[in-house]
């Protein structure tokens, strides 16, 4: 890629001040396929002073004029999906289809559905609270600091950077360094559709030098993350000298209840939906709470499931799943499993070490534990890779009580055919989310979480809701 090294400024491609340099590997081979240059302190205010003087002009633009720009982005944006695709697959090790139709269709997707909510999106509206006739109006927040995550880098580069556009707001995008060539494709995108200069900007870097200075810095006045919830704390921290909004789409560990009336499919759709895309997606169900009448055919169905994944090479046709991003991950996987044999878990799928056919790339067994306990750590902890713990549960209560039993609150399933218990039981979940016998929250649906899975929401005008300010307007 001719501007790997370099970061997207003012409508420019441009050097870094001071070069620090990372090699970018395929996890699938181990093997370099590009090299970044890394953003520091000089690198980032370069970007948010082309932001903050953008901000002047494009904060007074009408909603056509944003809307005229996001039609641009997404004919630009559908014309390059192969590029997309292609370079996840260098990056992330995705499995070419699975790239293309789904990690980079969902950018398309997200894109759509913000069309849909801007058309119709109001940006004054009367108090209702009372009859003084008084007004709010809602105006773009901005300069927008914009960190996304390496698992799904144009689901939530678009989940933030449009709704951003829309709102009138600047911003500066920090993409994951493990998966960074995929947002340089998308800022090329970007400039072809003709965002004004200044309005979107893009540096590379990690946590520690862009991360931080973008974070901190008294200029960007609204950070939006997607990450761990470790690194979400940090940033909360961080930001918290200039008082800026922060908000965050964190970790989860996502219970799946499975009744004893659920469908005949239920156990075998939810091995196949945690261990989708390699198990790194923050609302996969990795925890499957099945009613003790049905448990022990569920555990045999589970590890049947898990055995038919395969794990394998991105141009191999025939694999479900890649590796997972780095030698990092790999390491905190196999360290999680054996943790959960010594715990007392009952490996029925999987386990250590790489599958048999694999000798070198980031690659994970798909895993399946039995008889766990809520307070194992395989129940606990968010794995972040192709790894399902089970348990029984004997009443509608005692599976609720489960499910809310550990930190996270992002997303949770339920699988049964009666209705009535299935909203009783929704009603009962701490989550942002919750679907039903797989029905899955389509785009322009608000996701989000609560405890240590985040705040606030992305998607749908709530998405759209987080990037703007409430100015209250009286005597007009």
């Amino acid at each position: 890629m001719i501007n790997a090294r370099n970061f997207y400024i003012n409508g420019q491609w441009m050097p870094p001040l001071a070069s620090r340099d990372l090699d970018v590997l395929n996890p699938a081979t181990e093997q370099k396929v590009e090299q970044i240059s890394l953003a520091g302190p000089e690198d980032v205010n370069r970007a948010v002073l082309a932001a903050k003087d953008a901000f002047k002009s494009w904060s007074q633009t009408s909603k056509q004029d944003r809307l005229d720009l996001l039609k641009a982005i997404l004919t630009q944006y559908r014309a390059r999906s192969q590029d997309l695709a292609e370079a996840m697959t260098l990056e992330m090790g995705a499995p070419k289809g699975f790239a293309l139709t789904s990690q980079a269709a969902c950018g398309e997707h997200h894109i759509e559905a913000f069309i849909r909510v801007l058309e119709s999106f109001k940006f004054e509206e009367p108090v209702t609270a009372n009859d003084s006739g008084d007004t709010l109006f809602l105006e773009p927040i901005g300069v927008c600091g914009l960190i996304t995550p390496w698992n799904w880098p144009m689901n939530q580069i678009t989940l933030k950077v449009i709704p951003a556009l829309a709102a009138g707001c600047t911003m500066v995008l920090k993409p994951s360094e493990e998966s960074p060539l995929s947002a340089l494709v998308f800022a090329e995108i970007m400039h072809d559709a003709g965002v004004p200069a200044g309005v979107f900007n893009l540096v590379n870097g990690d946590g520690a030098g862009a991360g931080a200075a973008l974070t901190s810095h008294p200029d960007v006045h609204m950070v939006s993350f997607t990450g761990s919830t470790r690194a979400g704390t940090h940033i909360t921290q961080s930001a918290a000298s200039t008082i800026k909004r922060v908000a965050l789409e964190l970790g989860g560990k996502g219970a799946n209840i499975i009744f004893s009336d659920a469908a005949e499919t239920a156990v075998s759709e939810g091995v196949a939906l945690c261990m989708e895309n390699t198990g790194q997606s923050c609302n996969a169900p990795t925890r499957m709470l099945v009613e003790r009448s049905r448990y022990a055919a569920a555990v045999a169905e589970a590890a049947e499931a898990a055995q038919r994944i395969k794990a394998g090479m991105p141009s191999d046709p025939q694999s479900d799943i890649g590796p997972v991003i780095n030698q990092r991950q790999f390491d905190a996987i196999q360290a999680k499993i054996k943790a959960a044999i010594a715990e007392g878990a009952r490996l029925v799928a999987g386990g250590p070490g790489r599958p048999d056919d694999l000798k070198q790339g980031y690659f994970i067994k798909p895993t399946v534990f039995a008889d766990c306990t809520a307070d194992m750590s395989i129940m606990q902890q968010e794995v972040f890779g192709p790894v399902l713990a089970m348990m029984p549960f004997d009443t509608e209560e005692e599976a609720i009580a489960l499910a809310n039993s550990t930190p996270y609150g992002l997303t949770n399933y339920i699988q049964t055919t009666d209705k009535d218990r299935a909203r009783r039981v929704a009603h009962g979940l701490r989550s942002g989310t919750v679907e039903i016998n797989y029905q899955f929250c389509d785009y322009g649906t608000p996701f989000g979480g609560v405890g240590y899975s985040g705040n606030g929401r992305e998607g749908g005008a709530e998405g759209l809701r987080e990037f703007l300010e409430v100015k209250a307007v009286a005597g007009l």
